[in-house]
């Protein structure tokens, strides 16, 4: 009986292992969002609750040096670099090891990843970078960035680095089948380091004898002709002459060639329509008027595209 008893006073010196969550003090407050889990690194804010002692529980910001400091631990406890159930690891070894506490229970949480940004550029309403709090996906940062500008392409580019260093993974997603829901895996989570890219779309140039002159965006090239351009263009005035030119970049961007295509002809359905490709500057030529040279035709397409944006190509 004398032994029982000495074992039974020794264990009620011990501290009680066992969690009761009607004990448990998490230093998390009502509007703190919990993020996943990441590796931390400086400046990120944590939250450390330990089981059975209130006292030492907190929240604490990882210094620059990558450490953080808790009560009655007499040195620093490196976190950087660690994900939270590694320093939970660290955190109770600590305790542990200091003689503080016997068989300490510890949860880290991270609040704030103010180390991991999430970027968003290229053709949106407002680019902007922020940091990863709360559940952030896809659909929700673009939302921060106010949309698509109508000059958006058909891709977005999510860069998403890799913990073990290895190079960043770039993915590139439809907005059409982003958009639609019918591929709710495509609005992917963000958890901090992605970066998001929105290209702006290629453009025909349409100068010369037709009612609209311009620049028109082409969200999707795969199905473009002569025909369909001049349609979006408003069609060709009096007195156009039966051909007209084509002028698209070489494939090193120095050079034009030019392409003759017969207008009449396929007006009248007696020649195929000819295809187009993004850049490509379409000239329709004026009875009257002599030709225009290639660096007019340039200047001319370069105005257009500064009055007369805006308008979307949707191959079928």
């Amino acid at each position: 009986m004398k032994v029982h008893t000495l074992a039974a006073a020794a264990l009620s010196l011990l501290p009680v292992c066992a969690p009761a969550q009607d004990k448990l003090r998490e230093p998390i407050g009502i509007n703190d969002s919990v993020q996943p889990s990441n590796r931390i690194s400086p400046d990120d804010l944590i939250a450390v609750s330990v089981y059975d002692a209130p006292d030492l529980s907190r929240k604490v910001r990882v210094s620059g040096d990558g450490t953080i400091r808790l009560p009655l631990l007499s040195a620093p406890v490196h976190a950087a670099g660690l994900k939270p159930e590694e320093l939970e690891r660290v955190i109770g070894d600590a305790f542990r090891n200091g003689g503080i506490l016997v068989m300490p229970s510890i949860a880290v949480s991270v609040l704030q990843y103010t180390s991991r940004p999430i970027s968003v550029a290229g053709a949106v309403r407002h680019p902007l970078t922020f940091d990863a709090s709360g559940k952030v996906t896809l659909l929700s940062a673009l939302t921060r960035a106010e949309g698509l500008t109508p000059e958006a392409g058909p891709d977005i580019i999510v860069t998403t680095p890799q913990s073990d260093g290895a190079p960043a993974v770039a993915q590139t997603i439809r907005v059409k089948d982003l958009m639609d829901g019918s591929h709710p895996e495509l609005n992917l989570a963000l958890h901090g380091g992605e970066e998001v890219r929105i290209a702006e779309a290629p453009k025909v140039f349409v100068i010369g004898n037709v009612k609209k002159p311009g620049s028109y965006v082409v969200q999707d090239a795969t199905d473009l002709t002569v025909l369909k351009v001049l349609a979006l263009a408003g069609g060709n005035l009096p007195y156009t002459q039966k051909e007209g030119y084509i002028y698209r970049e070489t494939s090193d961007g120095k050079t034009k060639t030019e392409i003759p295509f017969q207008l009449k002809a396929m007006l009248d359905r007696k020649a195929p329509d000819v295809p187009l490709k993004a850049n490509d500057l379409v000239y329709f030529l004026d009875n009257k008027g002599r030709r225009l040279t290639l660096g007019t035709l340039d200047r001319l397409a370069g105005y257009g595209a500064s009055t007369a944006s805006g308008v979307l190509i949707w191959g079928r």
